[in-house]
C-alpha cells in the first residue's frame, strides 16, 4: 500500500485568485513577483543569494506550468519545461486567507463560515476581553493591544515586557490573538497557561487561534523568537483527511505546526522541528519510520513567517532555492507507489503592501515514481488535494472536492 508525503510551502502563492479583488489583493503574485525581482537584481543580498530565481526541480514537476495557468505568465527564471509528475493550480473557496482555512480546505474541509477579527484600532481588543484576561491570568496588564508584526512588536516592547511582567498581546489581519513573552523572565509554562485562558475567552468572538510567541534575548537588538511557539486552534467543523486516515488505522505524522492547526485531531505522531531545513530533515527521517498506507504532513513555515510577512524578497527567494535543491533527496527515498504532494495554503507576496497574507491560487505539484506525467489544470477548491490523497491511500471519500489522479 502506498504512502503520501504532503508538504505545504506556507504562503507560496502563484497569483490569479479569481476573488482576489474582494480581499484587496488583485495582482498579488508571490512566486511571480519574487521571480521578477530576482531577474531585476532586487533579490540579491550579500551572503544570502544572487541572480535570477533558480527552482529547477519544482519547475521539472510543473511549477512553471501551474504558474502560467494561474496568472497567465511564466515566472522569470523558470523554463516551464514539465518533465515529471502531475501539476495543477488550485483556488480557495474558504472565506478567509488564513492558515487554518487553507489547511483545513487542503484536508477536505472548506471553511464556509466567517471568522471573527479584531479591528485595526488602538486598542484593538474589546475592553471587557482585556479586563477579564488580566483578571483571570493575574497579570499587571498587557502591552501592545494592536495590529502588529510579531518581530517588530517584540523589538518595540520586549524590554518593557521583561521589566513590567506584562505580556505583549497583538493581532493581525488573521483571526488570531497572539501573546509574546520572554521564555525565562516570564516563563514558557506561564506563557502557555495564559494562552489557554485567552483561548477560552476569545471563543465568543469566533477567533480561530491563540498563538504563544516566546522569545529570548535581553535587548531590542538581540530579541528573537524561539521554536517553542504553540498554536491553540478551534476544531475543524467536520472530519478531515487526517481523521479519515487515523480512523482507518493509518499513522498520521504531523510535522511542524500541523498538529496545532488541526487541534491534534486525526494526528497519531506530533513531530516538532524549527526551521525549514530541520523540517525537511524531520520529513526525511519520518519516511524511514512510516509504514505502508501512512500519511506524512509537513508545514514549512519559514516562507511565511520569516520572509513573506517581513516582505523579505531575497530571504524568500533563498528559502525557495534551498528547498528546491533538496527535493531530489526526498524523491530518492520514495518507494515506487509513494506520492509526494507540494502545495501551499495561501499567498504572502513579499512585494505587496502591508505585511499580511495575500489571496492567491496555489501550486499543486504531484509526483510518484509510478505516475505518468500530465496536467490536471485548474482546480476549483483546495479540497481536491485532500481527496486526491485520500484516493491514493485507499481511504473513504469526503463530501467536498474531487480526486484527480
Amino acid at each position: 500500500m502506498p504512502r503520501v508525503i504532503l508538504c505545504v510551502l506556507d504562503s507560496f502563492g502563484i497569483g490569479g485568485a479569481p476573488d482576489a479583488a474582494q480581499f484587496g489583493d488583485e495582482g498579488a503574485n508571490t512566486l511571480g513577483h519574487i521571480a521578477a525581482a530576482c531577474a531585476q537584481g532586487l533579490g540579491d543580498k550579500e551572503g544570502v543569494r544572487k541572480g535570477p530565481l533558480q527552482l529547477p526541480n519544482m519547475d521539472m514537476l510543473g511549477l512553471g506550468q501551474a504558474a502560467m495557468g494561474a496568472s497567465g505568465e511564466l515566472p522569470k527564471g523558470l523554463s516551464g519545461e514539465h518533465r515529471a509528475g502531475v501539476w495543477a493550480h488550485a483556488s480557495e473557496v474558504s472565506k478567509g486567507k488564513d492558515t487554518p482555512s487553507g489547511h483545513w480546505e487542503i484536508a477536505g474541509v472548506p471553511v464556509v463560515f466567517d471568522w471573527g477579527y479584531f479591528p485595526e484600532t488602538i486598542p484593538t481588543f474589546p475592553k471587557e476581553l482585556t479586563d477579564e484576561f488580566v483578571k483571570r491570568a493575574k497579570l499587571p496588564g498587557i502591552l501592545g493591544d494592536k495590529h502588529a508584526s510579531g518581530t517588530v512588536v517584540i523589538a518595540e516592547l520586549g524590554e518593557e515586557s521583561i521589566k513590567t511582567g506584562m505580556p505583549i498581546c497583538y493581532t493581525s489581519a488573521d483571526s488570531v490573538f497572539q501573546i509574546a513573552a520572554h521564555e525565562q523572565h516570564f516563563g514558557l509554562d506561564r506563557l502557555y497557561e495564559i494562552c489557554e485562558i485567552a483561548f477560552d475567552l476569545v471563543k465568543p468572538y469566533n477567533i480561530g487561534r491563540v498563538i504563544a510567541r516566546p522569545f529570548v534575548g535581553e535587548t531590542a537588538n538581540t530579541f528573537e523568537r524561539t521554536g517553542n511557539r504553540r498554536d491553540l486552534s478551534v476544531l475543524p467543523p467536520e472530519p478531515t483527511l487526517l481523521d479519515r486516515a487515523k480512523d482507518n488505522g493509518r499513522q498520521v505524522f504531523a510535522i511542524g505546526k500541523i498538529s496545532d492547526i488541526y487541534a491534534a485531531q486525526g494526528v497519531t505522531h506530533k513531530i516538532k522541528a524549527n526551521g525549514n531545513m530541520n523540517l525537511f530533515d524531520a520529513t526525511l527521517d519520518t519516511l524511514e519510520m512510516a509504514r505502508d498506507g501512512d500519511l506524512i504532513f509537513t508545514n514549512f513555515v519559514d516562507f511565511d513567517m520569516h520572509y513573506g510577512h517581513r516582505r523579505d524578497v531575497p530571504g524568500y527567494a533563498a528559502a525557495l532555492e534551498q528547498f528546491d535543491q533538496r527535493l531530489p533527496e526526498m524523491i530518492a527515498k520514495m518507494e515506487h507507489d509513494d506520492l509526494l504532494v507540494l502545495t501551499a495554503d495561501h499567498g504572502c507576496d513579499p512585494t505587496w503592501q502591508g505585511n499580511d497574507h495575500t489571496r492567491e491560487q496555489v501550486p499543486v505539484l504531484v509526483f510518484s515514481p509510478s505516475l505518468t506525467k500530465g496536467s490536471k489544470g485548474s482546480r476549483s477548491t483546495f479540497a481536491d488535494i485532500g481527496e486526491t490523497v485520500a484516493a491514493w491511500l485507499h481511504l473513504p471519500a469526503g463530501p467536498h472536492g474531487k480526486a484527480f489522479l
